[in-house]
């Protein structure tokens, strides 16, 4: 079999599970990793100066009433929180499973790091949305919980801890969360934006198969896909790819991605629009046409092929090779229908 090219990122094609660090890097304020989970303590009348910017057009209120609670063990609230959002998400998930994968005795806590990456090896887009209160209100406001980090001590003495953000009361002020072993603890928005304004308002969402953030850079999701890719099974990449080129139709990175997904998930017709969608806008990416190429080889339209093969050759550089090769299988692939 022909694998197809790549060319728009580093990982290989299709995705192989295994183990990986995802691209995502968050440092925590005061140039420490740690996510430490510790008791509530009384909020400082210092620090950074909570986002208090709210779209008008948001509802005045709302809670997530059906997300899961897990009350936390000791030290366990990265656990806890995440075990939450995967659920809220439709992955099965328990705290203590998750445990191994997140908690570091040494440093009786959890890092931002790895939180996303034990999302993404059950199969979960999860990515940092934009550090504004506007961004988390309105995924939540959407029905979606958000795992947000804060700062429970002091910007000198840190105390960190990880919540879900489920509810928001515009008129009273306050939002809603999952908190250590608490079921519902409610906090005003001034004390949740200084606690979370400390953590340089940290916040990550986990969604299922073709859902994307509401507020996002593409390239923040470029990192994140790419990073999923490592654990994923095709098919649900094709569902993240699909959602995100919907978004964006004009980022061939995303089409790329649905294409070579959908060819190693066996979606033939769906491979042949993504890097048509990409040949139609850059004629001359000749990973996209030696792709294609290979698709309609395998759909059995050989003179088609050969034609796409033949420009992919005729664009030279890196992947010319690559295209010759495609364009050989093609050409015996044609004799041997001829015998």
């Amino acid at each position: 079999m022909t694998w197809l090219t790549a060319s728009w990122r580093r990982l290989p094609a299709p995705a192989q599970n295994g183990p990986g660090a995802p691209a995502i890097k968050a440092l925590l304020q005061s140039g420490c990793w740690l996510a430490a989970c510790l008791l509530l303590s009384a909020c400082a009348s210092f620090g950074p100066k909570p986002d208090a910017t709210v779209d008008a057009g948001l509802p005045a209120q709302v809670e997530l009433k059906d997300t899961p609670f897990f009350p936390q063990d000791q030290h366990q609230c990265g656990p806890a929180s995440l075990a939450t959002a995967l659920v809220a998400a439709g992955f099965p998930a328990e705290p203590r499973d998750l445990q191994n994968l997140l908690y570091l005795p040494e440093r009786e806590g959890s890092l931002q790091i790895e939180m996303l990456a034990a999302a993404r090896r059950r199969g979960a887009l999860a990515t940092v949305i934009p550090p504004t209160l506007n961004a988390l209100l309105m995924e939540v406001a959407v029905g979606r919980p958000v795992v947000v980090l804060q700062n429970l001590g002091l910007s000198w003495a840190p105390r960190w801890h990880y919540a879900v953000v489920i509810g928001y009361d515009r008129a009273a002020q306050q939002v809603i969360l999952r908190s250590g072993r608490v079921e519902r603890e409610i906090l005003s928005l001034s004390t949740f934006g200084h606690t979370w304004a400390r953590s340089g308002n940290w916040a990550m969402l986990v969604l299922p198969p073709g859902q994307m953030p509401l507020q996002a850079e593409p390239a923040e999701l470029e990192k994140s896909l790419a990073a999923l890719e490592k654990y994923a099974e095709p098919a649900q990449m094709v569902g993240y790819y699909e959602a995100a080129s919907r978004r964006w139709p004009d980022n061939f990175l995303f089409r790329m991605g649905l294409g070579i997904n959908a060819y190693s998930a066996g979606k033939l017709d769906v491979a042949e629009n993504a890097f048509r969608n990409v040949v139609q806008r850059m004629p001359d990416n000749a990973a996209a046409l030696n792709n294609l190429a290979t698709v309609l080889q395998e759909l059995g339209r050989l003179d088609e092929a050969l034609h796409v093969a033949d420009q992919a050759v005729s664009q030279g550089g890196q992947w010319q090779a690559q295209a010759m090769a495609t364009r050989n299988g093609i050409r015996q692939a044609m004799q041997r229908r001829r015998e």
